[in-house]
């Protein structure tokens, strides 16, 4: 996830030309991306997926920004259909692809209305995890993970 703010370290690396982002043409927000993010979530020890709306160019852009290999992508429908008022249009979509297997969804936009519709329409253990947009994947956002996967938290 691209944080809408430039993350402190980030900043602070790039002042001092440490900063071990790619820089290049397209998208400026990408420089905000912190490449140890792909160690940090690779260390969960789950099989990550993109959830995103990059789609492929997840896996072009992104990955080896972080240092992700290619991930599996979940293919979006054309239509959301009639959602329930509230509701994010990935909600409903992110559980039928888990197909009632456990799983986490991390990100900016989950509210407590996903959290629930969650709970109640899918038969396994999910944790729909809302990451604060201004500053992207944090130490507690992975923490959270780990407790939630049963694995030690000292990784971060």
């Amino acid at each position: 996830m691209i944080p809408f703010s430039a993350r402190p370290v980030l900043t602070e690396r790039a002042a001092r030309g440490t900063d071990a982002a790619v820089s290049g043409p397209g998208n400026p927000l990408l420089d905000r991306l912190d490449p140890d993010d792909g160690r940090r979530l690779l260390a969960l020890g789950c099989q990550l997926i993109w959830a995103t709306t990059w789609m492929a160019e997840a896996n072009e852009v992104i990955s080896p920004r972080i240092g992700l290999p290619d991930l599996p992508i979940v293919v979006w429908p054309d239509d959301d259909g009639d959602l329930p008022r509230g509701l994010h249009w990935k909600t409903a979509h992110l559980t039928r692809w888990a197909a009632g297997r456990p799983f986490v969804w991390l990100d900016d936009e989950i509210t407590d209305t996903d959290r629930q519709w969650v709970a109640a329409h899918h038969p396994a253990r999910a944790l729909p995890h809302r990451v604060d947009p201004h500053q992207a994947l944090t130490g507690a956002d992975l923490s959270a993970v780990r407790r939630w996967l049963g694995e030690p938290d000292d990784a971060f």
